[in-house]
């Protein structure tokens, strides 16, 4: 069992200078808060009041054992060169280890334990050593040699060093305490920046649905965390691994590269779902023969952690080279899993939203093309089909007066005909819009909804057709505008049963308010309020930082009101050319729509 030192005899009295000393000593430990120089401290002292000519603390290793430290004072740099390795316990240093008490010795030499010294170690005689006693188990022991004079070490001596020892006990004692302060305040602080980190990406995230805009966040983040040179996004799509997204020092021209999953490092986090280090001969060889590595990512050390949100697990996030330390140490793995799991989530949801505004999107499409196909049949070849007929059966009489007759019937038909496929074409994109502006395109679009039966008030005040402006506004701003009174005024005729609407498009304090409002006969927003036509108002004024309302009570009429920000087209940004197919995707919703629901 290991000694407990006996209370500091005071049997011996210290003169006064003795005493200032060990109070000096004293304040000093209770004011440093760094071990080493109260150590150090500790034995100048020792060798000041006993007169020693060398003065040594060893500290114990974990198994106390032998020694692991060995702090000396009184030897030169070139003495302690020329003795080579430090003690590590033995002969008489090793006695004081297994009986950590005091000892005293004339001859340090004459010890029946002696091990002797090493080549070009100073001549030593005379030896006292102590031993420090932290919560009753030895930490190390003070040894004090050669005292001035070729005297022997007296009492006074002893009770001076074990004072010391007692000295260095309290400023181990509070030194662990501040390490373990320490290591507590640094352990709240990851938790803390975990927490934070964690909080940020779904507040930055929240509502967030682009996919490419949540991986950018959130490889940026992610690097910033736990402070690493580069950072690499890969999902799984299909059986392949596609970089999605990277951050720092990579070539951006990795996004959208893929790789096999089964050779990777990220496959195998993939399979078993755990974190991976590079540092593993397996996970290296996988990274350089057929991960990153074979298409030029270098790195010294790396993390790869999953992208896991319940059952699913959509991708991998890998961190390189942390700009601090040789390797990313446990807290950054458990900090970065924290943070993956979060991020999982955003990526699980935008590629959710992202699904279903692509089934929307075709099922709009699919919609929009059965539109067209039944008015080029039911209007346009019906048309064309009975001026065939009427020409086909003039072509069997010789009578003039029936051939001018037929003919001209066909002129008629065929204006006819032009007309509705007039009708259609600008219903895909409107070729005022691109030439004259969306001012000009909503008078034509209202002309032909008053042609169909509405009375449409229009009411415009933008800046640009007022002439208060040398540029157009943006052009995905004009086609927002457009399709947003065109799908409201469907709307109206379709469904409303009035007549009546008035529409005000409005500039004002660097916002466009598009306002269309009937009196018509309405309906619940709250069940029929997620159709094709009114979705695609709001994702519309969505994507460019917008919002809209659709305000509606059964038998009081609907007002759909959308605010969009202003954005002008720069010097550099040509007017788009007509193009009446360029624009069919975006005009999908508008045109669809067969319903408010």
């Amino acid at each position: 069992m290991p000694a407990t030192l006996a209370p500091a005899r005071t049997l011996w009295p210290l003169d006064e200078r003795a005493l200032r000393t060990l109070i000096d000593l004293g304040r000093r430990v209770l004011e440093e808060s760094e071990l080493e120089p109260v150590l150090q401290r500790v034995l100048a002292v020792a060798r000041e009041l006993t007169g020693a000519r060398y003065a040594a603390l060893g500290v114990l290793d974990a198994r106390r054992t032998e020694l692991e430290r060995f702090l000396t004072a009184g030897i030169d740099e070139d003495a302690r060169r020329e003795i080579g390795d430090l003690p590590r316990g033995h002969g008489v240093l090793g006695e004081m280890i297994r009986e950590p008490k005091p000892l005293r010795l004339a001859d340090v030499g004459a010890h029946v334990r002696s091990y002797g010294f090493p080549i070009g170690h100073p001549p030593m005689s005379s030896f006292l050593g102590v031993p420090l006693i932290v919560r009753g188990e030895a930490w190390g022991n003070l040894y004090l040699t050669e005292k001035e004079g070729g005297e022997e070490f007296t009492d006074e001596d002893e009770q001076a060093a074990v004072m010391l020892a007692d000295w260095a006990v309290i400023a181990i004692g509070n030194a662990r305490r501040l390490e373990e302060v320490s290591s507590r305040r640094d352990e709240l602080e990851r938790t803390v920046t975990a927490m934070r980190a964690t909080a940020e990406i779904s507040r930055v995230l929240a509502g967030e649905t682009d996919l490419e805009v949540v991986l950018g966040l959130i490889a940026k983040r992610g690097r910033a965390l736990v402070g690493a040179r580069a950072l690499v996004i890969e999902l799984a799509v299909a059986d392949r691994l596609q970089i999605a997204a990277v951050a720092g020092e990579v070539d951006p021209a990795l996004v959208g590269r893929e790789l096999s999953i089964d050779p990777t490092v990220a496959g195998h986090v993939l399979r078993t779902r755990r974190p991976q280090r590079l540092t593993d001969d397996v996970n290296r060889a996988r990274f350089e023969e057929s991960g990153l590595g074979a298409l030029g990512l270098t790195a010294r050390a790396g993390l790869f952690v999953p992208l896991g949100f319940r059952a699913e697990t959509p991708g991998v996030l890998a961190v390189f080279d942390p700009l601090a330390g040789a390797e990313f140490t446990a807290d950054d793995e458990r900090l970065l899993s924290s943070f993956a799991t979060s991020a999982a989530s955003a990526v699980v949801t935008a590629r959710s939203v992202t699904v279903e505004q692509l089934r929307a999107r075709e099922l709009a499409t699919e919609q929009e093309r059965r539109r067209w196909a039944r008015e080029l049949h039911d209007e346009t070849l019906q048309g064309l089909g009975a001026l065939r007929l009427g020409l086909s059966t003039a072509r069997r009489t010789d009578d003039p007066e029936r051939w001018r007759t037929a003919v001209d019937d066909a002129v008629l038909q065929l204006d006819t005909e032009i007309a509705n496929l007039r009708g259609i074409i600008s219903d895909v994109r409107p070729a005022a819009l691109d030439e004259l502006g969306v001012a000009a395109a909503l008078e034509s679009l209202v002309d032909r909804m008053r042609s169909r039966g509405l009375d449409v008030e229009l009411a415009l005040d933008l800046d640009f057709e007022a002439g208060r402006s040398v540029t157009r506004h943006a052009e995905d701003v004009e086609t927002a505008i457009y399709r947003i009174v065109q799908e409201s005024l469907n709307n109206v005729l379709k469904h409303a049963a009035t007549d009546a609407v008035v529409v005000d498009v409005v500039e004002a304090a660097g916002t466009i308010a598009v306002r269309v409002t009937d009196e018509g006969r309405g309906f619940d927003t709250a069940s029929q309020g997620t159709g094709f036509g009114l979705v695609g108002i709001r994702e519309r004024a969505g994507l460019l930082g917008g919002t809209a309302e659709i305000a509606s009570v059964p038998g009081q009429g609907t007002t759909v009101t959308a605010r969009l920000p202003v954005r002008r087209r720069g010097a550099d940004q040509p007017l788009r050319a007509p193009d009446p197919a360029a624009d069919t995707a975006a005009a999908t919703r508008s045109a669809a729509s067969s319903s408010r629901t």
